[in-house]
């Protein structure tokens, strides 16, 4: 499948699972063995791809910390599970990304720089405000609206990367190739319950659509300022690639080549969202990111860990319930 073909309507005949059960997986990954061009002889596409890594770990943080505040204002039990999921996903999917910025400084690439200017954006312009009463919950409000838009837009690169065998073709390492698809299929799993939590504490049509163009323009300007960060403090590359300056042009070419998601496909996820009578459910496959998550190395080691951790816990419980039965039968005996 083409890239350009990210988060199309279901296909007729595909069986799409019911509201799933969120919950997080703690995921691992190991990136001793990974180059920093890790898209082979593609520094460009490369990069493109990792200023995900930096803006991903302090955005995600601050998703989790407004969608905690909301908590408390949810009335719906169904919707408060699935924000407790989104909550618990969001959270590791920040580490994973927080470790790939590691592995960039370890390269002579540092990230802080450009990534405390992040954590500013997030923490400061978008953080809390001295506010109370009805302007606080309009601030709350209107943070869960962007986040909506925000989280348009990681659904539409999750559905993309599932589908981008263009990245396999291209020999990129299979364990980044995880991170990605294990993330992505979860941002398309979850993709529908930032939108439902805003509907249900504003759905006003006039914020959703005023904070998708606040989103849209900020991710645009923050992926190209990353873009141009990362090109220019690579230290293999320092600026240039094959003696050249990376030009706009490249991220039109390598769109339309697969590497990368196409510019059209995001420039139309605007509109898309802007629709009246939009859901998240209407896009996106829920069937495809579930069956990813069943063979990502990195999920089912998790998986696997989990119901180990849980076979122990549940032999400890057993043989503290037989201790004190043996312990009962003793008292009783004297």
């Amino acid at each position: 499948m083409s890239s350009d073909h990210s988060l199309l309507p279901a296909r007729p005949g595909v069986d799409e699972p019911d509201r799933l059960v969120l919950h997080a997986r703690d995921v691992q990954f190991d990136w001793s063995n990974l180059d920093l061009h890790w898209i082979p002889n593609e520094p460009f596409a490369t990069h493109v791809i990792n200023v995900l890594h930096l803006l991903l770990p302090e955005g995600e943080r601050w998703f989790v910390e407004v969608f905690k505040q909301a908590v408390p204002h949810i009335t719906d039990d169904e919707l408060r599970e699935q924000v407790l999921g989104f909550i618990g996903q969001e959270a590791v999917h920040a580490e994973a990304h927080a470790g790939v910025l590691d592995h960039m400084d370890a390269h002579g690439l540092d990230p802080r720089p450009y990534v405390e200017q992040i954590a500013w954006m997030f923490r400061v312009v978008l953080g809390d405000r001295d506010l109370s009463g009805a302007r606080e919950f309009a601030w709350l409000r209107t943070r869960l609206a962007v986040i909506a838009g925000i989280e348009h837009y990681t659904a539409v690169l999750g559905q993309w990367v599932l589908d981008a065998k263009k990245l396999d073709e291209a020999g990129t390492d299979p364990t980044m190739l995880d991170l990605l698809r294990w993330h992505g299929a979860e941002e398309v799993e979850h993709r529908a319950v930032a939108y439902d939590l805003y509907t249900h504490l504003d759905g006003g049509y006039p914020r959703r659509a005023l904070a998708m163009g606040v989103a849209a323009f900020a991710l645009a300007a923050l992926w190209v300022r990353g873009v141009r960060f990362l090109i220019a403090n690579d230290p293999y590359l320092k600026g240039r690639i094959e003696g050249r300056r990376p030009k706009a042009s490249w991220a039109l070419r390598d769109g339309k080549r697969g590497l990368i998601p196409h510019l059209g496909r995001l420039a139309r996820a605007v509109p898309e969202y802007l629709r009246r009578r939009y859901h998240p459910s209407h896009h996106g496959s829920t069937s495809q990111a579930v069956a990813y998550l069943a063979v990502s190395p990195a999920a089912r080691a998790a998986d696997a860990a989990e119901q180990e951790a849980a076979r122990k816990e549940a032999e400890k419980a057993l043989k503290q319930q037989a201790a004190q039965r043996e312990a009962k039968q003793q008292e009783a005996s004297r």
